[in-house]
């Protein structure tokens, strides 16, 4: 049996209710996270990597950050905390 990936949910509604702007925030995210991938993981730079992936869940835009990436790339699972943090963003899952 495998074990089930941990994933921290970045939901596009700020602390405060708000939606975020711009509306393709995701998208832009996700795309900046794209060039960290598993090793040996075929991918262009036209595709999303698995460890940050836009969603829209429950009509909010999302970006759904697998815990992996934490030990992949500390830097860059930072620079995704500090996003939500920066900008008041709701943030589900653990942070640790």
């Amino acid at each position: 049996m495998t074990e089930q990936a941990r994933q921290l949910i970045i939901h596009g509604t700020t602390l405060a209710g708000h939606r975020f702007r711009p509306s393709d925030w995701a998208e832009r995210l996700a795309g900046v996270m794209s060039q960290f991938r598993p090793a040996g993981c075929a991918g262009s730079h036209l595709t999303y990597s698995p460890y940050a992936v836009p969603r829209v869940i429950n009509g909010v835009n999302c970006v759904v950050v697998d815990h992996r990436l934490r030990a992949l790339e500390p830097l860059a699972w930072k620079f995704v905390i500090e996003f939500a943090r920066d900008n008041s963003l709701t943030i589900e899952g653990e942070l640790e």
